[in-house]
């Protein structure tokens, strides 16, 4: 019993602490919030409404919360805007900056389409020059050798002439003797002998001045075509230097650009000579003597520019089976190079495996290197894409055209048309994606168009 009295003690002790606290609170809210009425007075009746100090209290601090929220997102739009504002100002300043950079490099694109035309220029001429040398080179020793057969014959003629002439002269020392003998017979029975011994000695004196002219002419012969020898020896390696150094100048870029461009230039050479196995022709190595003789050095020097000049012919058909060359021969700005970066759709961080050229609609599109297509249709996110296989184990991707030109199963060769340039698929503007992949690997477009700038 005296614990309930003592439990009915408390709760009546907290109800006063807590009527008083709210007296005090009352209080205070009358200070700075007394209580208002709002009368409305109608035509037949009057009311009011009493705003207690709490209620206003409520009512105070609602607006006090949508004045400070009013200000607070007031700021905020007018940082936002400060702040878009100075954002467009250096878009737009990148914007002009990018665009100059553009067109710098679009300049510099230009000279290098300049000098590499004029490198072939000059490469195909240094070829016309090493055909003609090498025909010259070719008749040159036809002419040599035809030379050394003829020393060979006057020198034979000339021993054969100098035997004669050694006859001769026993001839006329046995006749003199015989004369001796004659020449008292003679004395004692007539001259008719001496007669013929005297037109003997005359006839062999004629011939053997005759066989001591006709040496002496092929001797100066043989002086003059010692000279004509030398002459053509001294031209033959003039040619030989010629085309030694025009073999360095043609075949070293050559082996630069495909080593630049990551590709074994020893297995391509032997692929390549694999796929063009036939022989004979004006490239034919030069044949050795039959006679067991050993080659001779113009002969060894004439066969390693020929093995140059073969080994730049398989450059050149290589050069025409790798991707070397630019697709888009219009003008053009690159957009996006390869690698990772900013996805233009999700706005997220991908891997962008190829090359974008930006032009017109319909600008026409050219296979990079000679090769087969494989796929020519619609696949997703690369809209109308053309796809072409190329030897050592390279494909090329040609995405977002407008129009196919090609066919799955047709060749194509380098400078080929093989559609426009477009926006179909995932894109957000009318460019090329142009991708090149190696053993199924994406890899830098621009190595091998870089490879290739720097030689042509």
């Amino acid at each position: 019993m005296g614990d309930g009295r003592a439990k009915t003690g408390t709760r009546q002790g907290i109800r006063l602490l807590r009527t008083r606290l709210e007296i005090k609170i009352h209080a205070l809210l009358e200070k700075y919030f007394p209580e208002r009425r709002v009368f409305l007075k109608s035509d037949n009746d009057t009311r009011f409404i009493r705003l207690r100090p709490a209620t206003q209290l409520i009512a105070f601090a609602g607006s006090s919360f949508v004045v400070a929220w009013a200000i607070v997102a007031t700021a905020i739009l007018l940082m936002d805007s400060i702040g878009a504002g100075n954002f467009r100002e250096q878009a737009k300043r990148d914007q002009r900056t990018y665009q100059a950079r553009l067109n710098d490099l679009a300049g510099q694109r230009d000279a290098r389409a300049e000098e590499a035309l004029a490198a072939q220029q000059r490469f195909n001429a240094a070829l016309e020059q090493i055909s003609v040398m090498q025909s010259e080179l070719l008749a040159s020793e036809t002419r040599r050798r035809e030379l050394e057969t003829g020393i060979e014959v006057i020198q034979t003629t000339l021993r054969d002439t100098m035997q004669e002439r050694e006859a001769a002269r026993s001839q006329v020392a046995a006749l003199e003797q015989q004369g001796d003998g004659e020449t008292a017979l003679a004395a004692a029975g007539g001259g008719a002998p001496m007669d013929f011994v005297a037109e003997a000695l005359a006839q062999t004196a004629a011939e053997r001045d005759q066989v001591v002219e006709d040496a002496q002419t092929a001797l100066l012969a043989a002086d003059e075509m010692a000279t004509q020898i030398a002459l053509m020896k001294e031209q033959n390696d003039q040619i030989f230097r010629q085309l030694e150094e025009a073999m360095t100048v043609s075949v070293a870029p050559l082996d630069k650009m495909f080593r630049a461009a990551g590709m074994p230039t020893d297995r391509i050479i032997e692929q390549v000579r694999r796929g063009y196995s036939g022989q004979g022709g004006p490239l034919t190595p030069l044949s050795f003597s039959t006679r067991g003789e050993e080659p001779s050095p113009d002969t060894l020097r004439a066969n390693r520019i020929l093995n140059q000049m073969d080994k730049l012919n398989l450059y050149r058909i290589a050069a025409q089976k790798a991707p070397f060359a630019t697709p888009v021969k219009d003008a053009f700005r690159f957009t996006s190079s390869f690698g990772f970066r900013r996805d233009p759709k999700t706005g997220g961080r991908r891997m962008h495996k190829g090359v974008d050229f930006a032009a017109s609609l319909g600008t026409p599109l050219y296979a990079t290197a000679d090769g087969v297509v494989t796929h020519a249709g619609w696949q997703s996110g690369y809209g109308r894409l053309v796809k072409i296989q190329h030897e050592f184990g390279i494909e090329t991707r040609y995405a977002h055209l407008s129009r196919l030109r090609v066919k799955v199963g047709q060749k194509v060769s380098r400078g080929d048309r093989i559609g426009d340039m477009g926006a179909s698929g995932r894109v957000t503007g009318v460019h090329l994606h142009y991708e090149v992949r190696v053993g199924g690997k994406a890899v830098n477009p621009m190595i091998y168009i870089k490879a290739a700038n720097d030689v042509f």
